[in-house]
Formats: structure tokens, sequence, C-alpha cells
């Protein structure tokens, strides 16, 4: 049975520091891709999840980050004091407790034996691990962001011009159809049947009598009201975790993430009917959930582009879905393809004939499935420029050059404007 233990509340300052902000400013190290920048937050940390790194970055969020005048009094008196350590351990407690981190305790056999601020030889191996409830407070997080930089408050399902029967009508009404949901008409269904039997009576030779009829309410009298016709969404996210994405003097992966992450937190919550799925794409090409978007890294060198779309069509061959698109994220020319034999062929300069024409075979093969790949180009790369474009021509999709800073807005501007359209 459940037990739920009460205890005083002290008025401590570990419990006055609201976890979400916490988790907001720890974000960049929680969401880290290996990208190496020196001036940027946690950098020194390399994105490993250990609990002594764990310390450090919450150490660097208290003592850098954003928090409300008596709460900023408090933590520079503490750290005067050398107080600080006491209440790292007290918030790794809390967040533990609340679900928003899971620590590995077969890796930390001395935590239960060590007192806070006291981790001993064995314990600067302990790990911990980012919960689900972390991840989509992330992805919400990020969406409102990009939302708030759209100017929309909230978004609703998929509108087309098209019409339907169901719960929510528009007023108009139309004669039943066998499948369609009897959401009935009762004004509309009694007139039909009325008027029918009037001319029925009348043809009968029975005007001006006034005899009192039942009214028959037979299968073709039925009316039934209608509702805008509202469609469900397939998409795949094809995301490049190429070497290139961390090269450069630029992180484009991590932006990459956390638009992924928030397209699947509005999908899930807005669009309960549209599916969502990630595929990522180097040497070769995996599907992986989403909600393990956040703890992928950048793969190996190459980009198969190829074979991600080959993927991502598999995957939305199987939806039963009026709409299906692919959403590619990419920097990079297609360098690698694999063979039928399983053997990829890799060619560092990009743009191979054999790569090329495999690639647009399979973005043919995309087109004639009635799938739309629209492509968000995170460089200006002439070769690549050149092969979105052709991509975009054979399968009537869009194009956006964008950066790792727009990326988000690009994204989430074209996913809502499509769901305006007619559905055909």
């Amino acid at each position: 049975m459940k037990r739920i233990r009460y205890t005083k509340y002290n008025g401590e300052l570990a419990d006055e520091i609201g976890l979400e902000d916490l988790m907001q400013q720890l974000s960049d190290y929680l969401l880290d891709s290996g990208f190496q920048d020196p001036m940027m937050r946690f950098q020194e940390l390399n994105g490993e999840h250990s609990l002594e790194n764990l310390r450090e970055a919450l150490r660097q969020a208290l003592e850098t980050g954003e928090f409300e005048q008596h709460i900023r009094e408090q933590l520079d008196q503490m750290a005067a004091e050398g107080e600080l350590e006491q209440l790292i351990e007290q918030l790794i407690e809390r967040m533990e407790q609340q679900d928003y981190i899971r620590i590995d305790q077969a890796n930390d056999p001395s935590r239960m034996a060590t007192t806070p601020g006291s981790a001993g030889e064995g314990e600067t191996q302990a790990r911990f691990e980012v919960t689900d409830k972390s991840l989509d407070f992330l992805g919400y997080k990020t969406l409102q962001d990009l939302l708030g930089s759209l100017g929309r408050s909230s978004a609703g399902r998929h509108d087309t011009f098209h019409q339907a029967t169901g719960v929510e009508t528009n007023g108009s009404t139309r004669q039943y159809e066998f499948g369609d949901t009897l959401n009935l008409d009762a004004n509309a269904t009694l007139a039909a049947a009325i008027t029918a039997q009037a001319e029925r009576f009348i043809g009968e030779g029975g005007e001006g009598s006034t005899s009192i009829w039942p009214i028959e309410v037979d299968y073709p009298h039925l009316h039934v009201q209608q509702s805008d016709y509202q469609s469900s969404c397939a998409t795949v996210v094809m995301l490049d975790c190429s070497h290139s994405m961390i090269l450069y003097g630029e992180d484009r992966f991590t932006p990459a993430k956390r638009v992924a992450m928030a397209l699947s937190h509005l999908i899930r919550t807005q669009y309960p009917g549209d599916t969502l799925s990630l595929v990522l794409f180097h040497d070769s090409a995996e599907e992986v959930p989403v909600s393990q978007i956040a703890r992928v890294k950048v793969g190996p060198h190459y980009t198969n582009t190829r074979e991600g779309l080959r993927l991502a069509r598999s995957i939305l061959n199987r939806q039963r879905k009026e709409m299906r698109q692919i959403v590619m994220i990419t920097d990079g020319k297609p360098s690698a393809l694999t063979l039928p034999d399983g053997r990829i062929y890799k060619n560092a300069f990009g743009l191979d004939p054999l790569v090329l024409s495999e690639t647009l075979e399979e973005v043919a093969r995309c087109r004639r499935a009635g799938i739309l790949i629209n492509t968000f180009m995170l460089a200006s790369d002439p070769g690549l420029v050149q092969f979105v474009q052709r991509v975009s021509a054979m399968c009537r999709g869009k194009a956006y050059f964008t950066t790792p800073q727009t990326l988000g807005n690009y994204l989430m501007m074209d996913f809502l404007n499509r769901k305006m359209k007619t559905v055909h």
C-alpha cells in the first residue's frame, strides 16, 4: 500500500528554490550534444551524467543563475560561509524525490554510507539519469518559447475545408449515410418524415381529412449534423547527427534536439490523433523513440541521407493517415550509401554520382507514396543547396535556409500553417 510521510516544514532554502526553474538553468548541461565551446557554461563537464558533475553544474547554476532577490542574498551568504555543498545535496535529494532525476544506486555503493557533502572515493563514478518527466518539461518550455516568439498562445487540431459527421457541429445537416457518426439532427429528421408522410397522405386522397396520423420515421428520413472535418498527420523527423553538426564553431545539433522535443510535446498535447517518429541518420540510420531524443549525441562522420529517407518512408507506409510528411534537418550533402550487401559506401567529398542518384531515387519513391519532404538546412554550401532544391522540386516540398537560432521558428510555422490547408 502506498504511504505518505509528512514532515514539519522548516523553511529551508532548498524548499524555496523552484525545481522547474533550476532544471531550465541546467538544460544546457542535461541536453549536451558533445559540442566543445570554452565560452559556454558547463563545457568542462563534457555532458557526462555523473553525480559529481551534477553537483558542479548545480554549483554553477546557484552561483550565476537568476533568482529572486531574497534567494540570491541567501545563496551569497551560504557561499561565503561554505554551506553551499549542503544545499546542493538537499537539492539533489529533492530532484530525486520529485522524479526529475534517477540515481543509479548500483554504481553508488557508498552513497548511503556517506554524509552530505562528504563524497567517498567511489562516489565520483556514481551516475544519474534524466527522467521522462524532466525531458517533457524541457520540451514544454522550448515549445512555449517558440510559440511565444510566433505570437501564438495555443494550437488546435488540423483544420480542413472538408466536412464530416461528428460531435462538434457547424450548423449544417445532410442525409444520413451508412458509416456516419449517428449525430442526429432531430428537427431535420422529423421534418423529412412529416413531409414524406404528408405527400403519401395526399397521394392517397386524404386531403382535407381531420384524422390523426402517427409519424413514421424511416431510414431515408434520417439527417445528421455536420462538423468540420479534421485530418490526422503522420510525421517523421529526420535528424542529421553526423559529426559536422557540432563542427565549424557552431552547435547545430542541440537546437535541433530541442525543436524535436517541442514538436513532440505539441503533437502529444494538441494533436492526439497524430503520430511523430524520429529517425537519426549518419553513416547509416536508425529509428529512436522520441522520448530518448534529449539523450542522443552526435554520431559518426558521414551522411547517409538515402538510408534515412528509406527508413522514414517505411515508417510512414505503416501509418493510415491523410497527411504523411518527412521533416529533414541537415547541414551536409549525402556522402554515404548502404549497398545491397549491407556494406557502407562512403565519399567524404559529398555529391558522389552513385550516392546522389540512389538518394534521389528514394526521394522519387517518397513522392510516389504521397509523402511530402520539407527540408531545413543549417548550412548554405552551394552543393547542398542544389541537392535540396532538387528534392523540393521532386516532392513539391519546401526548403528552408535557416540557422540554429531560427530553426525552431521556421519549423513550427511550417508545421502549424500546414494544418490550415485542404487535404484532398
